[in-house]
């Protein structure tokens, strides 16, 4: 038996509901498009506290930290790189809070760095490395309960986030990536490519999240299934996004639609589940509903 009470939790529960989006509904409520989430985190406290506690009464059992943007590479296109280590910290401060008196975890987001890696980028594998080491340190003393390295497309930054994460902590890692071209990565990783690949790391989950829609995401869910035996994280968008009138982003998924895919999800073998961009509280309760019939 695990001394991890994300893994216990994982070996104990059918299905563990993890929270919806971060940016688009910080967005819903007044975030300029193209500013970073991260930003709120010190200056809109409030509201990333409230979204969290939305989800939490939505039936999430994970909550993940405001710091999808939080390593110094990335921090540092938006003029923040010195604050990042106040930011991480903040973050997890504001998830626990939300999550106090719960058996609700929290898991530390590490989304991309925003730059891509040598030879087709500025920024070398042990850069890399180091950014994210020094992020997973701060999210592991902070307080988190899981590593989730999320959204990635390149196995060669996310053996780099891996490695870096290991080299900084001992809690579960979560591997998660998107397919935005099908069953395929921007940079053409399927999800056989991906599980030989980060199974040899010794990640604990595998996953798939963003992409372009449920269905999409679905395919590649059920390739990931038969290549892996290890748990699989499943977050999809709700849908495809497009702007109204008054240019706003809305996503083609209503809640009870993207609720009423969830089921399909845990019987193709996903054992975590929830949202990505789109994926509001109301999204999200519909999904919890779904994966727990009564």
């Amino acid at each position: 038996m695990t001394d991890s009470l994300f893994l216990s939790r994982l070996e104990s529960n059918a299905v563990l509901i993890a929270d919806g989006a971060t940016g688009t509904n910080l967005q819903s409520r007044g975030l300029p498009r193209g500013v970073p989430s991260d930003t709120w985190v010190l200056e809109r406290p409030d509201q990333i506290l409230a979204l969290h506690r939305d989800f939490i009464e939505a039936g999430a059992d994970i909550l993940l930290t405001c710091t999808f943007g939080g390593t110094h590479p990335r921090l540092k296109a938006s003029g923040l790189a010195e604050q990042a280590g106040a930011i991480n910290r903040r973050a997890v401060d504001l998830a626990r809070q939300a999550a106090q008196g719960t058996q609700v975890l929290v898991a530390g987001s590490m989304g991309p760095t925003g730059e891509l890696l040598e030879p087709f980028g500025p920024l070398s594998a042990g850069d890399a490395q180091a950014a994210f080491a020094e992020q997973a340190r701060t999210l592991s003393e902070a307080g988190v309960d899981a590593l989730v390295i999320e959204t990635q497309f390149d196995l060669g930054e996310a053996r780099a986030a891996v490695e870096g994460a290991r080299s900084a902590s001992r809690l579960p890692i979560v591997v998660s990536f998107s397919y935005d071209r099908g069953t395929r990565t921007m940079m053409g990783v399927r999800p056989t490519q991906m599980a030989k690949e980060m199974e040899a790391l010794g990640v604990d989950l595998l996953g798939i999240n963003c992409g372009r829609s449920p269905e999409e995401n679905l395919k590649a869910l059920q390739e990931l299934r038969q290549a892996t035996r290890l748990p699989i994280w499943f977050k999809p968008n709700a849908g495809l996004p497009h702007t109204d009138d008054d240019d706003h982003t809305l996503y083609d998924l209503t809640p009870e639609a993207m609720g009423a895919q969830a089921a399909e999800w845990v019987a193709s073998g996903a054992r975590v589940i929830g949202g990505c961009c789109g994926t509001s509280p109301a999204h999200l309760r519909q999904i919890a509903l779904a994966a727990r019939p009564a």
